[in-house]
């Protein structure tokens, strides 16, 4: 089978960066064929928090209608000290940070993201969708990309092919770079609870981040408000490499026995949980090979201390879409230019990620340092600092 101009763009990953990245493409006029190892298109995880530089792009790719009616828009973000429940600074978000950026700063539930933006892609007549298919060998020519897949033997061709595996991505170690991933030696336990759930005193249209040392709380609300994303970050040696590993709710409430009674009420309404071990990976030294790219967590995996890792695939697919479709005919031309505009902001904020969680666990006198400093600091100028980040708007 051989590529042509007119062959699809191929994707290999069905997440929320590979539906994404179909999008933006089919908005540009570029068909794409996703392929997803998995059965069928399914999404573990409990809450995510998209910015503004997340949701302009939502809405640009036809996801956000259908995803509105399931989404948050928290007032606020508190900060709590995790061991007295004292609340340290409450920084605005809701209408103040939509205004500021012209979009707003939603929650959700993992899976009501990726159920939005699947019904988006079967919607769009230029979006071809197959699961149960791997990536078994790539070989690429001047004229386009030949995938083989691992379950059938059948062969696929397209005019590129995008690497959206995920921070385990295959495609990544077999053609980029196969170092593997390190566990950092946290790991992070979530659940689901009801917003009912909350005690008296936390506002339940807020989201909240508890600070201690070797911890942090974070939860927000999700599924339209009706409930609470729940994650709590220790500090631990053990790692797994699942990403929805069961855990026991005995075994939660007991490493959390020395936090606030408020926390532990919450703790208390979790039943469901799953932990996942945070790792890291160092960006490869290329993204793009010809007319292979990586795209989102397979090129830049980030820690969730800047809540960021999904917008950033979000903004790959936007600038990828505007290069493929800028390209004059050239493919490669296209990739090399959408990882020279992706690289630096990667590279930032993945930093700007690290060094919020060592902030976030500090101890001692560096800790009283940093609560006095958020408690003196004017909330609006604490949010302006990272306009950077959220103000970030895609290629026009």
């Amino acid at each position: 089978m051989t590529a042509s101009s007119d062959s699809p763009v191929l994707i290999a990953g069905g997440g929320i960066g590979g539906l994404a990245a179909a999008l933006a493409l089919s908005k540009a006029g570029i068909a794409s064929h996703v392929l997803e190892r998995r059965a069928d298109f399914t999404e573990a995880g409990a809450g995510i928090q998209i910015g503004p530089n997340g949701t302009r792009i939502l809405e640009a790719i036809g996801a956000a209608s259908w995803l509105r009616e399931h989404v948050a828009a928290p007032d606020a973000l508190q900060v709590r000290d995790a061991l007295t429940g004292e609340k340290i600074t409450r920084m605005p978000l809701g209408g103040w940070i939509a205004k500021r950026h012209g979009s707003p700063y939603w929650t959700m539930h993992r899976q009501d993201l990726h159920a939005a933006l699947l019904q988006a892609a079967r919607a769009a007549s230029n979006i071809t969708l197959t699961t149960g298919t791997t990536a078994e060998a790539v070989t690429q020519s001047t004229t386009g990309v030949t995938l083989r897949c691992a379950e059938s033997g059948a062969t696929l061709a397209g005019r590129a092919l995008i690497a959206a595996d995920g921070l385990w991505s295959t495609l990544r170690a077999k053609h980029f770079d196969p170092a593997p991933a390190h566990p950092t030696g946290k790991n992070a336990y979530r659940t689901v609870i009801p917003v009912s759930s909350l005690p008296e005193g936390l506002a339940v249209n807020d989201a909240h981040i508890w600070l201690t040392a070797g911890a942090h709380v974070v939860h927000y609300p999700v599924r339209a408000g009706r409930e609470h994303a729940f994650v709590i970050i220790f500090e631990e040696p053990q790692h797994t490499l699942g990403w929805s590993t069961h855990v026991e709710a005995a075994f939660v409430r007991a490493r959390a026995q020395r936090l606030a009674p408020s926390l532990r009420v919450l703790l208390e309404a979790g039943e469901n949980w799953r932990v996942w071990s945070l790792h890291e990976l160092a960006m490869p030294q290329r993204w793009s090979d010809g007319r292979i790219g990586l795209l989102g967590d397979a090129a830049h995996p980030v820690l969730p201390f800047l809540a960021q890792g999904a917008v950033l695939a979000l903004e790959d697919a936007s600038v990828l879409a505007y290069e493929l479709s800028h390209s004059s005919g050239s493919v490669s031309g296209a990739l090399t230019r959408y990882e020279d505009k992706r690289r630096a902001r990667a590279l930032r904020v993945q930093s700007a990620s690290r060094r919020n969680g060592r902030i976030y666990h500090l101890a001692g006198t560096l800790a009283k340092a940093r609560d006095k400093v958020l408690r003196r600091s004017p909330a609006t100028l604490l949010m302006r600092q990272y306009d950077w980040l959220y103000g970030w708007k895609p290629p026009a």
